[in-house]
């Protein structure tokens, strides 16, 4: 009885904080389980400053990724261009290419700061609420007859 009483305090106490969201080389998981985007969305939605740092750092992931291939777009189509026709090869449109990808690197710089951040606050929300929810009490009671284990729900 003792071993069946211990083993579920333990995983009472492991189910407890099994919400947390989790990544792994860009994606993300939570109990083993990969999300998508938009279940991520929907689990932060319950802690407004996490969902406002996860869509920032989307917002400068999409707009660091569209200033990147414009850039690169750009010196592309200029270089082709300088290939084929008879023309003198840096164009400006070389140098709005060049300074697009170089304005793209500080904006893809912090896009995963802010992600970790996100759900770094998630997760420390989940731990804070889930101790301050729960009334589970494990005590260990001494007297004149024994040992023993008190719970309380």
């Amino acid at each position: 009885m003792k071993k069946i009483i211990t083993l579920f305090t333990v995983l009472l106490s492991t189910m407890v904080f099994s919400q947390e969201i989790t990544t792994k080389k860009g994606l993300f998981f939570a109990e083993g389980k990969q999300l998508s985007n938009k279940e991520v969305k929907t689990l932060l939605a319950s802690n407004t400053k996490a969902l406002a740092l996860f869509k920032a750092s989307k917002t400068k992931a999409s707009v660091g990724g569209f200033l990147l291939g414009f850039g690169g777009g750009l010196v592309l189509a200029d270089l082709v261009s300088g290939a084929i026709a008879d023309i003198k090869y840096p164009t400006a449109l070389t140098y709005v290419g060049l300074a697009s990808l170089a304005a793209s690197i500080p904006v893809l710089s912090g896009r995963t700061k802010k992600r970790n951040d996100a759900l770094a606050l998630y997760n420390e929300g989940l731990k804070k609420s889930a101790t301050k929810d729960s009334n589970f009490e494990l005590n260990i009671i001494v007297n004149q007859s024994g040992y023993g284990l008190q719970f309380q729900f």
